[in-house]
């Protein structure tokens, strides 16, 4: 299937008890087991369900026979869908005649035999069934069987049974153990007469049947009891006999256990089924079908159900005939191959004797059935005498009156392909028909159980309305045979042969005798045979080089010899397999497995080498790709963030172009937010220092230069001291020299003529601050002073001697200057002799004044930057 993505089925045969059930169970099983290797979920469940599913049709289909512990009652092919990498995705499910014939068999069912043994006693007595299965006639035969009644419910679990719908089935199971226990009696004198009356014997089980059946008690005596006649526009009741209403009993309990069967199918199919599936999406699906299907019969007294069988057997005999045999065969001398015919038996003949159209036995049967007055079985069996008394395959007593083990009027003999079968004709017409009465489908229409309704949608039609014909269970089960051989024809078929040791269930026994019958009667001898003689695998000369042209060089990639035929003629010599391969019209032909699977290792590693090679040019396609997009993106970027970057210019450039005339000079207009390529300048804020400095310089170029050097003290100050002291006096305007703007004319004329001596004495250019002190010793003893600061000297001089210079101090012998951070004015001037000069300014006016800030930023801007500055220095630790 994945080689060749082509769908197979799986058809597997033998004798009743041969092992073909188990046999299915283990090629599921090997399905599950060799798929699903990541362990999917959804796959996972899908095999869960298709496993899970044996085991419930097994116990609904299956039952304990006189040959077979666990006989198959009914057929089953399964369709199994896998996906493209050859996981299972689904299935469906087909049940082909469900023996439901005689209680006996129905009621021995593994399932009634769990429910009664197995059940939990809460469960039985909703239900009113007792325990001991020995209460129930009808499943004795089943005491001995090894069954798992949790099993089989955990089973329904997982398909995906509610458990409103698995109480309903046990319900249904119950009320068929119930019904076939009826006991029905008529009460009077001479039956038909008046007063005459049929009555239910054991009638406590009525209400139990109305209980589970979801309907009125009333409803189902009449449903037993009576037949709802319509004559015209009159609708009248007819009173059943005994027999009649025992005839009506078991097929009502017949046909709930047929629909309950089907409707499990129905449900299963309904869960399992492939949904969602686009063949365009996720490529072809693929199938395989299993076949288990009942195996050949030959009982003590075979029946209906025995001959549907056989005949089934005979369809798939045929099939294996018409596909191994004859086709294969046909093929060879169709294509040219040296061959010698090897004759084998052709069942087409046995298949036409049941199914051919008006002359078959199933046309003989549906025409007894359709005869007007009373049929019997009897008048059937004159039928298939007058009609097929030439027919080599048939007999009768009346056609051979020496054999003597065929009964008059009753049997008929057929030569089936696995030996002569001898059937008794008694129950054809009814088994056939399969008749039941209106009134119970109605009856069981009307249920309030909405399963129960669910299976029977005929009840619906009016007592007075004419409905067609029903078609019987022959011609059904002939139509499902014909549309089963039709479906495995169109797959590519394989065989399991199951063969029955011994006739007593033992697994040691061997009878050498019975299993070369069964190898006879198979066909098994003429497959070997062909087999031997012919070839293990053929194929199509295109097909073939597209599965191995990879292994030569002369056909890869592709060929330029005249004909395909050349083409794989050469590759298989170039392989050395001349010898084993033949050379048709249209195929080659390989004898041995052997080169076949030595053909498959060597394209196997080929493939390796061939998907590498794939992986590198595709791979290196993709990084191709890849480095194409990246440079791609990468020049859209570039030319994107030069586009931000022009955008964003272009916005400063509008919003500032008119900043010269306006009256702040710009300082109100907001920058714009810049892109984010501009970020990392925005956190340095290299636009708004270039803006304040462009802002600065335009309000400096406007000052004179005495103003210009006093904006210039008020900024080094403000650099020094800011956030160290509260107040530097950066409102107001700086005077410098308060002893001369603020002194009194005397005391200012004096310090006036002294700082012009020291002018021309000490060559300095100009006054940078002076100011009344207090001057603190070493000795903390406090005296007024005076300081004078220029551009080259620190000077302190006593007032109180017209300011005579008591100290002079080169600026460049000064290294630091420290200030305290409280709201005082003291100042400690550091120098290189450790002789630091502490001072208090002094004498502001107005009082409280701060002169700090100008007195640092004056110095700061002489020239002692880089020297040592503090606040809160020793100064501070002084006050």
């Amino acid at each position: 299937m994945k080689r060749r993505n082509k769908d197979t089925c799986i058809v597997i045969s033998g004798e009743s008890g041969a092992g073909k059930t188990e046999a299915s169970k283990y090629i599921m099983q090997y399905i599950a087991a060799i798929t699903n290797p990541h362990q999917r979920a959804e796959v996972e469940r899908v095999k869960n369900m298709l496993l899970k599913s044996n085991c419930v049709l097994e116990a609904f289909g299956n039952a304990k026979t006189n040959r077979n512990d666990n006989s198959s009652r009914f057929g089953k092919y399964m369709d199994i869908n896998f996906d493209f990498k050859g996981d299972p995705i689904g299935g469906h499910i087909s049940n082909y005649l469900l023996e439901k014939s005689c209680p006996l068999t129905l009621l021995s069912s593994f399932l009634s035999f769990q429910l009664v043994k197995g059940g939990p006693e809460s469960l039985l007595r909703s239900l009113h069934i007792q325990k001991d299965p020995a209460a129930y006639n009808y499943i004795k035969v089943g005491g001995q069987l090894k069954v798992d009644f949790k099993a089989v419910a955990d089973a329904m679990k997982v398909i995906g049974f509610t458990g409103e719908e698995v109480h309903t089935v046990y319900k249904i199971l119950a009320t068929i153990l119930h019904l076939v226990g009826l006991r029905i009696w008529f009460l009077g004198g001479i039956f038909d007469s008046d007063g005459d009356v049929t009555l239910i014997e054991n009638g406590n089980l009525v209400p139990v049947l109305a209980e589970l059946l979801a309907t009125k008690q009333e409803s189902v005596e009449k449903a037993l009891l009576y037949r709802t006649v319509a004559t015209g526009r009159d609708v009248i009741d007819k009173q059943h006999t005994p027999q009649e209403a025992s005839y009506g009993r078991d097929a009502l309990a017949k046909a709930i256990y047929d629909r309950l069967f089907c409707w499990i199918v129905g449900c299963i199919n309904d869960i399992i089924e492939v949904k969602n599936y686009d063949a365009r999406i996720h490529g072809k699906n693929t199938v395989i079908g299993v076949l288990d299907i009942y195996g050949f019969e030959i009982f003590q007294n075979n029946s209906f159900e025995q001959f549907c069988i056989n005949y089934c057997n005979e369809k798939l005999q045929q099939l294996f005939i018409q596909l191994v045999l004859k086709q294969e065969q046909e093929e060879y001398q169709r294509e040219g191959i040296p061959w010698k015919h090897i004759d084998y038996f052709n069942n087409q003949i046995i298949v036409d004797l049941v199914e051919q159209q008006h002359k078959g036995i199933f046309s003989i049967l549906d025409e007894a059935c359709m005869n007007v007055g009373k049929v019997t079985d009897e008048l059937f069996l004159q039928a298939l005498n007058s009609k097929l008394a030439k027919h080599a395959h048939y007999t009768s007593r009346k056609l051979s009156p020496t054999e003597k083990c065929l009964e008059f009027d009753r049997d008929f003999r057929i030569r089936h392909y696995a030996g002569d079968v001898t059937y008794s004709v008694v129950g054809f017409i009814d088994k056939n028909k399969d008749t039941l009465f209106q009134d119970f489908k109605r009856l069981l229409y009307n249920s309030s159980n909405p399963v129960l309704k669910a299976m029977w949608p005929e009840g619906k039609l009016s007592i007075t309305e004419v409905t067609k014909r029903p078609l019987t269970a022959g011609t059904l089960f002939k139509t499902s045979m014909i549309s089963l051989v039709e479906n495995l024809a169109s797959k590519e078929p394989y065989y399991v042969r199951c063969i029955k040791p011994n006739d007593v269930k033992s697994p040691l026994l061997f009878e050498q005798e019975r299993c070369r019958h069964q190898v006879e009667y198979l066909g098994l001898l003429e497959n070997v045979r062909v087999r031997r003689a012919g070839f293990a695998y053929r194929q199509t000369y295109p097909r073939f080089l597209q599965r191995y042209k990879m292994i030569s060089q002369f056909t890869w990639p592709n060929h330029d010899l005249p004909s395909d035929r050349e083409a794989v003629k050469r590759l298989l010599q170039g392989c050395g397999f001349e010898h084993d391969v033949a050379y048709g019209k249209t195929k080659v032909f390989i004898r041995t497995p052997r080169t076949l699977f030595t053909l498959e290792e060597q394209r196997a590693e080929m493939v390796k080498r061939i998907v590498l090679f794939l992986q590198k040019v595709w791979r290196g396609a993709l990084a191709r790709m890849r480095y194409r997009r990246m440079r791609a993106a990468l020049i859209i970027i570039r030319v994107y963030r030069r586009y931000k970057v022009k955008s964003y210019i272009r916005e400063v450039n509008r919003r500032f172009k008119n900043v010269r005339t306006m009256k702040d000079h710009g300082k109100h207009v907001k920058w714009p937010m810049p892109p984010k390529v501009l970020r990392r300048f925005e956190e340095f804020n290299v636009f708004l220092v270039f803006s304040l400095r462009w802002w600065a310089w335009t309000l400096i170029r406007s000052l004179s230069p005495e103003d210009v050097l006093q904006v210039r003290a008020k900024v080094a100050a403000l650099e020094s001291l800011k956030g160290h002291r509260a107040d530097l006096g950066l409102q107001r305007a700086w005077e410098g020299n308060y002893m001369v703007s603020e002194g009194n004319p005397e005391t200012a004329s004096s310090f006036t003529l002294v700082s012009s001596d020291l002018q021309r004495k000490d060559k300095f250019m100009r006054v940078l601050f002076s100011s009344n002190v207090r001057k603190i010793n070493r000795f903390h003893k406090c005296e007024d002073r005076a300081v004078l600061i220029t551009d080259r000297h620190l000077y302190k001089m006593d007032p109180l001697k017209q300011y005579r210079p008591m100290k002079s101090i080169p600026l460049y012998n000064v290294t630091g200057v420290s200030v305290s951070p409280g709201k005082d004015q003291l100042v400690v001037f550091h120098t290189k002799d450790s002789r630091d000069l502490i001072v208090c300014l002094q004498g502001m006016v107005p009082a409280g004044e701060s002169r700090v800030g100008e007195l640092v930023g004056h110095i700061w801007l002489q020239g002692l930057v880089g020297r040592r500055w503090s606040c809160g220095g020793r100064g501070g630790g002084a006050q």
